[in-house]
């Protein structure tokens, strides 16, 4: 029965190890590409971070997504994670950085067609919602603070090597921040699917307590690391260097946008702030951390006035994954769930 549950939950392991090459390379992509920091260095920072928000703060994209369609066999959560698994996996081959969030969506969606489910019309829609708000709202950040950033250097006439050391400190901590973003938003997008049927129990080490669920996005974080180590520097590549050249500042900036949105859209303290003040509350979906970055070069390259200096062919394609991916999924979810029923009989 354990290596029972181990196997239908390697695909989620699967899907992690994706996450981790193509998603989460994005936070530091553009320090790396900049050559700020290494890529042994942001790979170590990225995956302790990411592991950390995985388990203290995942919750809550998950919660949105269970919204979306609930799946209580293993064998059908095993078969959507694997479609966008593998939608992810094949983009990655291409180095486009695409949107787990958009496979696992689109995974769940071929899902509900399969099984005859209703699927929640305002629920995709919040959803949907987010994809194009998400690279939006990195790009206004990123916009703005490259200005004020630019602006305060050019007062403050900092000698040029303690810029230096100054830029590469505060990418290290922005990318921690970003990185522990990264793990409390897309957590939901790798072991999401599986929560209705966890096999885990709480576990306890020493004073401290996991849920199953917290168990359950321990694994899931253990295997984005794998994948941001193993396969993610050219993807990381592609964003760091080949939509736009950046400066360090301009990497910096991209960096803190994007993380700021990831946290936005995964913190709970945020959300319920907002009820408690009578405002509409940011919805805690899992969002792209490749949108975020995509849409922070883009703002740095508008403050920058040097939009004829990106890449325009690099950005289409990437564009096209996106538009892509959950329609890729969904349809790989609901070819795979009827061989894996009607074949296998897996569930």
């Amino acid at each position: 029965m354990v290596w029972e549950a181990w196997f239908f939950l390697s695909s989620g392991l699967f899907l992690g190890w994706s996450l981790g090459a193509n998603d989460a390379a994005n936070v530091f992509g553009t320090a790396v590409g900049a050559k700020m920091i290494r890529f042994q260095t942001a790979a170590l920072i990225c995956s302790v971070f990411l592991i950390l928000g995985a388990v203290i703060a995942g919750a809550g994209g998950a919660h949105t997504l269970g919204k979306l369609g609930s799946i209580t066999k293993m064998g059908a959560a095993f078969t959507v994670a694997f479609s966008a698994a593998f939608t992810v996996f094949m983009m990655t081959k291409l180095s486009l950085p695409v949107s787990t969030s958009q496979a696992i969506v689109g995974g769940i969606i071929g899902w509900n067609f399969f099984a005859k489910l209703p699927t929640d019309l305002g629920v995709v829609t919040k959803i949907v919602s987010t994809w194009v708000a998400c690279p939006l709202l990195s790009l206004m950040f990123s916009y703005v603070f490259y200005k004020i950033i630019t602006r305060m250097l050019h007062i403050m006439e900092i000698p040029l090597l303690r810029l230096d050391y100054y830029t590469r400190v505060a990418l290290i901590l922005i990318g921690a921040f970003g990185s522990y973003s990264l793990g409390a938003n897309n957590i939901g997008n790798v072991m999401g699917v599986f929560i209705e049927s966890n096999p885990f129990n709480s576990l306890s080490v020493s004073f401290i307590t996991f849920s199953s669920t917290q168990v359950l996005f321990l694994i899931g974080g253990i295997a984005i690391a794998v994948g941001v180590y193993t396969y993610s520097k050219r993807v990381m590549m592609t964003v760091g260097k080949s939509i736009l050249p950046l400066t360090p500042v301009g990497a910096l900036v991209v960096v803190f946008s994007s993380a700021l949105v990831l946290f936005m859209f995964s913190s709970r303290g945020l959300h319920n702030l907002m009820l408690a003040n009578g405002l509409p509350p940011i919805p805690l979906v899992p969002v792209s951390s490749s949108q975020a970055i995509v849409g922070g070069v883009i703002g740095v390259g508008i403050a920058k006035k040097a939009l004829r200096n990106m890449n325009w062919s690099v950005l289409i394609n990437i564009m096209i994954g996106w538009v892509l991916t959950p329609f890729i999924a969904a349809i790989l979810a609901f070819l795979l769930l009827f061989i894996m029923k009607n074949v296998f009989k897996a569930f």
